[in-house]
């Protein structure tokens, strides 16, 4: 009798498989993505929010049609991509666009992109060697940068100099800030990690609490109210991706709408639906930079920055024409800001009642522990020794 012979299973190709997502615009390709998949997108200099975002959607690739550094400044995305195991292809060129059709199982192996067995695209693999060299590069081209910025700074002051310093177009609040701490928070790579450690400076001060777009659904996600919702205008190209929840919405006693200065009227229609009367702020400042203005211009009493953007490196990390928005911003709300990061180091606590009753009880045990040492407090313990004694019989006799 003639065994049948098994064949051995063929070895799957090696790389890298998913299915493909792509979009030019990175910001509607990220609300498409599912865990598993590839991103093939076009972002120049990948920043380090765009970059979480990616992460958190759990793609395995990432095939960039232009470089993720490009040597103009050193920004800090694609280290946050490799730091979570995520395979970087850099440069396919946009022609990648045209060859990779969305929903199709991609493989990617060797800089190569595989559609079923042909390559259909190929760039560089970007590894951690590889982008160490290119940031220590990028770190020369910081002067041009900072030319650029003063450059900004001077245009943006001359467009928002009113704001700056008299407060003109910036709307009159219901909430009352004058003399309340406020909290903003503004949806960034580390906001749910700020939030966390100054929970206990929220449940103790009660600060007045301004959601930056997204930033709303973080602090009910937190368990606590946002009284002022600042979002991004509905015209422009951010509005997609931050779109906030209904509740929060309804539940702010301040919904403000940015709008650049001279335009007319913006469509606020889904928030009228919603019972929510929209606040203008005209200004060109970016939301998070108009959530800080908002608490100065209230005459807050101190301003913590929760996920805002704290240092040089994320300044030019962000999108470069909001620099000058940024730094003069943060010039206008002055020695009052706090950045979420510091505040624990400032901040100890409340003292409760409690803990004033239990230092009393502590010294009085002290006093009490000195005095039964000494000639004296023996003699009132022998004189006691009876009452107590007798004391104790009654007590027992109730039990007995």
């Amino acid at each position: 009798m003639k065994l049948p012979t098994r064949h051995p299973r063929e070895a799957a190709p090696p790389g890298i498989v998913g299915t493909a997502r792509v979009d030019r615009r990175t910001r509607t390709l990220i609300s498409r993505l599912e865990p598993g998949d590839i991103a093939v997108l076009d972002h120049l200099d990948m920043d380090r929010s765009t970059a979480q975002r990616l992460v958190d959607a759990e793609v395995v690739a990432v095939v960039n049609a232009s470089p993720f550094v490009s040597g103009r400044f050193p920004n800090q995305g694609p280290a946050v991509l490799i730091d979570a195991g995520i395979t970087l292809l850099d440069g396919v060129g946009a022609q990648a666009f045209s060859a990779v059709k969305d929903g199709r199982r991609l493989r990617l192996h060797q800089g190569e992109v595989f559609a079923g067995d042909e390559a259909v695209a190929s760039g560089t693999v970007l590894d951690r060697e590889r982008l160490d060299g290119e940031l220590s590069a990028a770190r020369g081209g910081l002067g041009t940068q900072l030319e650029s910025f003063t450059r900004n700074s001077a245009e943006f002051l001359r467009h928002e100099e009113g704001l700056l310093l008299h407060g003109t177009g910036a709307p009159r609040l219901g909430t009352r800030v004058s003399g309340r701490p406020v909290v903003v928070v503004v949806p960034g790579p580390d906001h749910e990690a700020e939030l966390k450690g100054i929970r206990r400076y929220l449940c103790e001060q009660r600060p007045v609490l301004i959601g930056v777009d997204t930033g709303a659904d973080v602090l009910l996600a937190a368990g606590f109210k946002p009284d002022v919702v600042v979002l991004t205008s509905p015209g422009s190209a951010e509005a997609d991706e931050t779109r906030v929840s209904a509740k929060a919405l309804r539940g702010a006693t301040d919904v403000v709408v940015l709008v650049d200065r001279g335009a007319g009227s913006i469509p606020t229609d889904s928030l009228e639906r919603l019972g929510v009367r929209p606040l203008r702020f005209e200004t060109g400042a970016t939301a998070e930079d108009a959530g800080l203005m908002l608490a100065s211009l209230g005459e807050a009493k101190l301003v913590v920055a929760v996920g805002a953007h704290a240092n040089l490196a994320d300044f030019l990390d962000r999108q470069r024409g909001h620099l000058a928005s940024t730094f003069l911003t943060r010039l206008r709300v002055g020695p009052t800001l706090v950045d979420a990061r510091a505040l624990p180091a400032l901040y100890a606590g409340r003292v409760r009642t409690w803990h004033i009753w239990l230092v009393l009880l502590v010294g009085l045990l002290a006093v009490a522990a000195a005095i039964a040492v000494t000639p004296v407090g023996q003699q009132w313990i022998d004189d006691l020794r009876p009452h107590i004694n007798d004391l104790f019989d009654r007590v027992g006799g109730l039990f007995s």
